[in-house]
């Protein structure tokens, strides 16, 4: 009887978590959402599907004769499904540090922006350059023209790289965020 009102509540908890973040996008308060925006709210709810995995889903929930809209009604059951099976996980910070730590060949503690962007506009999902600079502006140091994933080179106050929009210096309450396009990938 408690594992079932728990699984209710659970839903129940989720569903508001979606018809919020749906409702930000409803500019015209109808229950309806441009289909660019399923991405951002998607990832609002901390999934972070690629952009084949996003439109995967924007087809399943694209009326049969697209109209550039979502229905709230066919966005509630899909994305309840994706969040109650733990779809789309951001990468775990540690697995996005030893990325870093290979892209970095010389064991510097940071990459310059020359070759971040190189790495993130040639390989895998491209970014855009909107989205590249968007993410330098957010993730360069302005001082030293350089991107740290070692906070000053040094491990012990290692600047954590998240998939999931955050970044977080270990030992420090200072949380600064910078959204890194579509990968989801976060930086400082």
């Amino acid at each position: 009887m408690a594992d079932k009102y728990n699984a209710e509540t659970i839903i129940t908890e989720t569903q508001k978590r979606i018809s919020n973040a749906f409702d930000v996008f409803d500019h015209e308060s109808n229950k309806t959402v441009d289909v660019r925006e399923i991405g951002t709210i998607i990832r609002s709810l901390g999934c972070f599907p690629s952009e084949a995995e996003l439109h995967d889903v924007i087809a399943e929930l694209e009326e049969e004769e697209p109209t550039g809209f979502v229905r709230y009604e066919k966005f509630l059951p899909t994305v309840t499904k994706i969040l109650l099976e733990r779809k789309f996980r951001p990468i775990p910070e540690d697995l996005l540090l030893q990325a870093f730590e290979v892209l970095d060949q010389q064991k510097r503690g940071h990459l310059e922006p020359e070759e971040l962007t190189k790495y993130l506009t040639q390989e895998g999902e491209p970014f855009t350059q909107e989205e590249m600079d968007e993410m330098l502006s957010a993730a360069v140091d302005p001082d030293k023209n350089i991107s740290f994933y070692w906070q000053d080179g040094h491990p012990e106050k290692q600047t954590k790289w998240s998939s999931n929009n955050r970044v977080d210096e270990m030992g420090s309450s200072d949380t600064q965020t910078a959204v890194a396009g579509t990968s989801g990938a976060a930086i400082t």
